[in-house]
């Protein structure tokens, strides 16, 4: 099986030389589970993509810094690129910045959360449209560093979950499709690095929460596992 990592941020150069940049982060989560998984990175920022959709099994979308309403040439590409995965009925996973790029370029809207940052571990309850997924009880838990959310999902699109500070957590559209706002591939030293690098931003009640919340156990394994489960069906 390959995935096509659709990487949609540059790390800087002190937080890429400790962690390695996102997709590093994708095959160290996806290889514990699936050893022979293979991974394909697409620089879209650079605006690479595959020369056929038919390259790769499924596509991955990560997080950026960058909204994705804002109007910049490779955002805009790569809702293209969204459309026509869908239209190909092409599996396709999105976080954070996925998640909210694939809602806005299938007909759903992203929004700054009146709240502000969510940052630190979040716990992630589960509905009634997430049977496949609750084997291991009616929630989980992620680490999330975002200031933008869902607000309206994709045309079509099923929610699955959802946190206190955000609504629309972790969708599905049809069987190729799957997104969440947290992120399984974040570990907590660099939830903490990205927390130390935006302390004043965040305000001090908000960064010590955070840093609190970075003593509870995430399930970045099981939702590994899910992503995996989701491509293979």
């Amino acid at each position: 099986m390959k995935i096509g990592v659709l990487n949609t941020d540059k790390l800087k150069p002190e937080f890429s030389l400790r962690f390695g940049e996102y997709p590093s982060m994708f095959a160290r989560l996806f290889l514990i589970a699936k050893p022979d998984l293979k991974l394909q990175t697409y620089n879209v920022v650079d605006f690479q993509y595959p020369k056929n959709i038919e390259e790769c099994d499924a596509y991955l979308i990560t997080g950026s810094k960058l909204s994705v309403y804002e109007e910049i040439p490779w955002i805009i590409e790569l809702k293209n690129f969204v459309k026509r995965l869908n239209a190909s009925q092409k599996k396709i996973v999105g976080i954070c910045f996925g998640h909210q790029l694939i809602a806005e370029a299938l007909g759903g809207k992203t929004l700054a959360a009146e709240a502000g940052w969510c940052v630190g571990a979040h716990k992630t309850n589960l509905n009634e449209n997430a049977i496949f997924y609750k084997t291991s009880g009616e929630e989980f838990w992620l680490l999330s560093n975002h200031r933008d959310q869902v607000s309206k999902m994709a045309e079509g699109a099923t929610l699955l979950a959802s946190t206190e500070a955000c609504p629309i957590a972790m969708t599905s559209l049809g069987d190729h499709i799957l997104t969440f706002q947290g992120h399984p591939e974040f570990d907590k030293e660099y939830a903490k690095a990205l927390l130390d690098m935006r302390r004043e931003i965040l305000g001090e009640p908000v960064y010590a929460a955070a840093i609190k919340s970075l003593e509870i156990p995430t399930n970045n394994s099981l939702v590994s596992d899910w992503i995996i489960r989701f491509i293979e069906r």
